[in-house]
């Protein structure tokens, strides 16, 4: 906001007069963004989203339909243009409302990180949260992207979500979109093959494949890469200007590596909090092992110039913690229940 501090003290003055009048917005709001991503949508579906009753959600639909913001027919409520424009204008209040810029001010000071986006809410608890932080990475890597740039993502449930909501009126034709990493586990859409591709449809761009597993022995990649296609894919990750990665707990990615029980407790022994690119680290960013991965390295990480780091939910923080020790160059994509503990930890 323009006049961010003298707006911040007001609204401060406003909740210590009349605590009920931020209540209602934050609810009004709540569900305007909730029926704006879930279009069309019934009551009973709304309330249970936003654990509301649902005489509550009746009495503030009829109002915000009252005002113009929803309109509803036998297929459910949408979001007027009116209500759209509100939502927009209303963002940095209710992320005033909630405490935000302070919240980013603390973190940009105990992290040492200059660049970070926090999206109100928990992702763990509520989709809508996660669904947000993914509008939100889309907006930014639209915002910094150069017409012929390479662009590499990786997988995961945080990324699946990111790609659903990447979207542009300006296409990118000469972009390239590429899997930073080969496969790993079993959800399909969860896939770095699928973010990519979806990513790279919606963007207008053009988009490359990875067909191989996240592990490979030596003897076997060095076959599989006189594959043309598989070369190139593997020399386009070398050209990346930017990356958009998922940031993952140690414990998580090792199960889903199939790790062996020993390997594991040896990791949670010397304190392994964080996985990337096949590394696992730290607290402090500590490198303590080493799994061979198909894909980007930590030294190509290193000399990235743009990259993004996208992680929601109390049990991402060390996690976080750790990946922002390697870059402090880096940019956070996280929710307000991290970044609330990120703070506890590390005070």
């Amino acid at each position: 906001m323009s006049n961010g501090g003298g707006t911040i003290d007001l609204l401060k003055l406003i909740g210590r007069l009349s605590p009920e009048c931020f209540q209602s917005i934050e609810r009004r709001y709540s569900i305007l963004r909730a029926v704006e991503f879930r279009q069309p949508v019934g009551r009973r579906a709304l309330s249970v989203e936003l654990g509301l009753k649902e005489r509550t959600v009746r009495s503030e639909v009829d109002k915000l339909k009252e005002l113009k913001l929803l309109n509803a027919d036998n297929m459910g409520m949408y979001v007027t243009d009116d209500g759209k424009e509100l939502l927009e204008q209303l963002s940095d209040i209710y992320q005033s409302i909630r405490g935000i810029p302070d919240l980013k001010k603390r973190l940009q000071e105990v992290l040492g990180i200059d660049s970070i986006i926090i999206v109100p809410g928990d992702s763990q608890s509520n989709d809508l949260v996660l669904q947000e932080m993914g509008r939100s990475a889309s907006r930014y890597l639209v915002e910094i992207m150069n017409e012929c740039d390479v662009v590499g993502v990786t997988g995961g449930s945080t990324m699946a979500a990111v790609s659903d909501q990447v979207t542009s009126e300006k296409k990118f034709p000469k972009v390239t979109v590429v899997p930073a990493r080969g496969g790993l586990g079993k959800e399909l859409m969860a896939q770095s093959n699928s973010v990519a591709a979806k990513i790279g449809k919606n963007l207008g761009a053009m988009y490359r494949l990875l067909y191989i597993p996240d592990s490979l022995e030596k003897e076997a990649l060095q076959v599989i890469q006189s594959n043309d296609e598989i070369r190139q894919s593997l020399q386009l990750i070398e050209k990346m200007r930017i990356l958009i990665f998922g940031i993952g707990r140690a414990d998580i990615l090792a199960k889903r590596r199939n790790l062996s029980s020993d390997r594991i407790n040896h990791l949670m022994e010397n304190g392994a909090v964080a996985e990337a690119f096949g590394h696992y680290f730290d607290i402090r960013g500590n490198d303590i092992w080493e799994y061979k991965t198909v894909g980007l390295s930590l030294e190509t990480y290193k000399e990235i110039p743009q990259v993004i780091g996208v992680a929601g939910g109390a049990d991402k923080a060390e996690a976080i913690i750790a990946i922002a020790s390697i870059r402090k160059d880096i940019t956070l994509i996280i929710d307000e229940e991290v970044g609330n503990k990120i703070i506890k930890i590390l005070n």
